[in-house]
């Protein structure tokens, strides 16, 4: 997708607004909302340059709320959820609920990890060491994951945590049910067998995944480590 200054970006999940740094430092105009007031704040002390310049906006609120909407209807060219949509609830209503921000051809970037990959139900922020090495275990049925969960002394608040992601964890086939129920279009996508993120956080150079592993429906979730896509409305 061709970016150009003058264009307007959201990125819903934006946490402390990294991902922002690299559009603001090409001139976009950037607005980043989470509904972590902590991590806002934390955004506009790292981003604050950029603020000061009329590049980026950052807001602790819900993207439901109506006066947000009013707002922010039809302002964007792109919406960014990176490692986000997977934390949402009713992702079959938030996504077509997002047409609202976007101008007319406009896209929306979407990337996570299917829920059936390795770490998919994000067990590496458990506080045990152990825990956070272990591969597949979020698959287990809820009461025997929370049980093992709470042998290994897991703290309440993380279990708690671990429980909604498992709650809202989403595949790619249902990632793209959703998204042609939506009236939406995939224009671009991208399966990796190394999460582009890896390389900063592990050092591993990045991988996409094999193209006959990519194209198998149903096993792909459970050896790619990211999926991206960049979906725009469906026009008739």
């Amino acid at each position: 997708m061709p970016l150009e200054p003058n264009m307007h970006i959201i990125e819903i999940g934006c946490g402390e607004g990294g991902v922002l740094k690299a559009f603001t430092d090409r001139g976009i105009h950037c607005v980043g909302v989470d509904l972590s007031k902590g991590r806002i704040e934390r955004a506009k002390k790292l981003m604050q340059a950029e603020i000061v310049a009329g590049k980026a906006i950052f807001i602790a609120q819900n993207v439901y709320e109506d006066n947000f909407l009013k707002k922010w209807r039809e302002k964007f060219d792109l919406i960014i959820l990176k490692d986000t949509i997977e934390h949402i609830p009713e992702q079959a209503k938030f996504i077509p609920y997002l047409k609202q921000f976007l101008r007319p051809q406009g896209k929306i970037f979407f990337g996570f990890p299917p829920w059936y990959m390795p770490f998919g139900g994000h067990q590496q922020i458990c506080e045990n060491k152990l825990l956070g090495m272990l591969p597949y275990y979020h698959l287990l049925p809820k009461a025997i994951y929370k049980g093992i969960l709470r042998l290994f002394k897991e703290p309440e608040p993380s279990i708690q945590e671990l429980l909604e992601i498992k709650a809202t964890g989403i595949s790619i086939e249902r990632f793209k049910r959703i998204i042609k129920n939506s009236d939406f279009k995939i224009v671009n996508e991208t399966i990796f067998l190394i999460n582009p993120i890896y390389q900063y956080k592990f050092g591993l150079k990045v991988r996409k995944q094999l193209p006959f592993l990519a194209a198998i429906p149903g096993l792909r979730n459970f050896v790619s480590t990211a999926a991206w896509f960049l979906a725009g409305e469906m026009i008739e």
